[in-house]
């Protein structure tokens, strides 16, 4: 039987291009290749989707290197003919890249099946290559067009799941394309001050883009002051103008997998995990960027999270829940806070969440009886014909 042949996007535009370099490692050095040929196609800071050059599967992340998609000699420009659907993944030659037209003949790269898109961030996770495979009519890993861009957007998830009788942290959005940086964030923090109290949020407040991943642009503002909330606001501008103030709700940080990898499939949620900090004698810390990716010291992760197995399950029901209001599809990680009276607030949606080696998402299915290999397996399976 011919393999199923499966091109797996990595890299991209967005901020976590590094992070999605290493979960496509990740991926890769897990693949079934005796029934998939991966076929890698990388996409560069700037844009260009590149075949060949360097091996993604030796990808590492450290405080050192950040692995990016670079256009090597061996590397070759990809091209797509949209007409042509599965058959429209071309390449020419190198000299593309730099000279518009230099490749008047363009090789195919062959029948395509499906498309694996290890993409994390606008650009990617947010419903625009989901679009452009969907006119094209790939089959794709994952979540469609409109839960992409919907939970890419964290105003907008939290406004599908209040709508939907889901309980979610309380906030303030803000669109900052008026301000004048950086003096017109700081001239307008009494009145940024003046929203905050209006709508009752309490401190500490978590000031974040809504549209960005990775705790990429987020500030703890642990009391009140104008200039700290106006410096938070104008470094979240720095990754959108849109920006989400939040209460920071007392509460343990509880993620729940989900995973639906057949379309019309009930989903399947997971064991819910935590991230627990080992540098707890820092107060004021929180699960940042290199909490998450750069230090392996700074966290490890418990699944199932120590809870009630009752609380547990809630964490559960309340995932599925979430996944369904958006429409998901093939796999998501709903982050969740859980209170101290048991009450739990969905913070987001990721709906291609990290495959790190110390990421949550390959770890709690682990721990639920779903190796990583076969979780691959089964989210390409569950899109092919």
């Amino acid at each position: 039987m011919a393999k199923k042949r499966i091109v797996v996007l990595y890299g991209g535009r967005a901020d976590e291009h590094s992070i999605s370099c290493v979960s496509t490692a990740g991926v890769l050095n897990a693949w079934n290749n005796d029934k998939f040929e991966a076929i890698p196609i990388g996409i560069t800071k700037d844009g260009h989707w590149v075949y060949g050059g360097t091996d993604p599967r030796t990808f590492k992340l450290d405080g050192a290197h950040m692995p990016t998609v670079e256009i090597t000699p061996e590397s070759r420009p990809v091209v797509l003919n949209i007409g042509q659907g599965r058959d429209g993944f071309l390449i020419g030659e190198h000299e593309g890249f730099t000279t518009p037209g230099a490749s008047e003949d363009l090789e195919s790269l062959g029948h395509i099946d499906a498309v694996f898109p290890v993409l994390h961030g606008p650009y990617g996770e947010d419903g625009t290559v989901q679009g452009l495979l969907e006119m094209m009519g790939v089959p794709y890993v994952g979540c469609g067009v409109f839960a992409s861009a919907a939970c890419m957007d964290k105003h907008f998830t939290k406004t599908l799941l209040k709508a939907a009788g889901i309980p979610v942290s309380p906030g303030i959005t803000l669109d900052t394309r008026s301000y004048d940086a950086p003096s017109g964030f700081k001239a307008n923090g009494a009145a940024l001050l003046d929203a905050v109290r209006k709508a009752g949020l309490e401190y500490p407040l978590f000031v974040k883009p809504s549209r960005a991943g990775s705790s990429f642009g987020v500030t703890k503002v642990e009391e009140e002051s104008a200039d700290a909330l106006a410096a938070a606001v104008f470094e979240a501008s720095h990754h959108d103008w849109r920006v989400l103030v939040e209460t920071g709700i007392t509460a343990r940080e509880i993620e729940c997998a989900v995973f639906a990898p057949k379309p019309g499939e009930t989903p399947r949620p997971a064991w819910p995990g935590e991230i627990v900090l080992d540098h707890a004698a820092v107060e004021d810390q929180f699960y940042d960027y290199d909490s998450k990716y750069t230090d392996a010291s700074a966290s490890h992760v418990e699944v199932p999270a120590k809870l009630p197995e009752e609380l547990l399950r809630k964490v559960q029901q309340t995932a599925v829940r979430a996944f369904e209001a958006v429409d998901g599809a093939g796999l998501s990680r709903v982050d969740t806070f859980v209170k101290p009276d048991g009450d739990v607030l969905v913070n987001e949606i990721n709906t291609m969440p990290g495959f790190t080696p110390i990421s949550m998402y390959p770890k709690a299915w682990e721990a639920s009886g779903i190796a990583y290999p076969d979780l691959i397996e089964a989210l390409i399976e569950g899109v092919l014909d």
